[in-house]
């Protein structure tokens, strides 16, 4: 079955969307110190997914999003592993809990990329994206995930 390219965009926002969603619950529960495996499945899973159907739009050369993805992929694997196959054992805690939050971030600067490409009014404020506003909006990012991902490795615990 042929699925159009229509379809097959709305498909992958919406992966993407539930693995950022999922993701920041699974990161505040890190926090709070809470495993949430049902979560946690969810978010490891779709993250995943939104990495490998990004490979699915038509390309001719490899572009700095397939670079992106093939590093989120490599991170998930560390994470998934640490989480699933160490049982965060260990040094795998911390593993698992960097893994996670390097691999949400990842989803949320692609999520600003395409933000400031398809949303008109942020494409105005920065059309070639390396403008202010799209420089201070993925610097803003980068500073709250290296936040989250410091409060997370402290907060859970054994």
């Amino acid at each position: 079955m042929i699925v159009s390219l229509a379809t097959f965009t709305a498909i992958h926002v919406i992966i993407s969307v539930a693995g950022i969603g999922s993701g920041l619950v699974v990161v505040f529960g890190l926090i709070a110190g809470r495993r949430l495996d049902g979560w946690t499945a969810v978010f490891l899973a779709t993250t995943v997914l939104t990495s490998v159907t990004g490979f699915g739009f038509s390309f001719d050369h490899l572009l700095p999003s397939h670079i992106v993805g093939l590093i989120s992929l490599v991170v998930l694997a560390g994470a998934i592993f640490a989480r699933y196959g160490r049982g965060l054992a260990g040094g795998w805690r911390r593993v698992y809990v960097i893994g996670a939050v390097v691999a949400l971030w990842f989803n949320v600067f692609v999520l600003i990329v395409q933000s400031f490409q398809k949303v008109p009014a942020l494409k105005a404020l920065a059309p070639t994206q390396s403008e202010p506003p799209f420089l201070i909006a993925q610097c803003a990012a980068l500073v709250l995930f290296i936040a989250l991902g410091a409060a997370a490795t402290i907060k859970f615990r054994d």
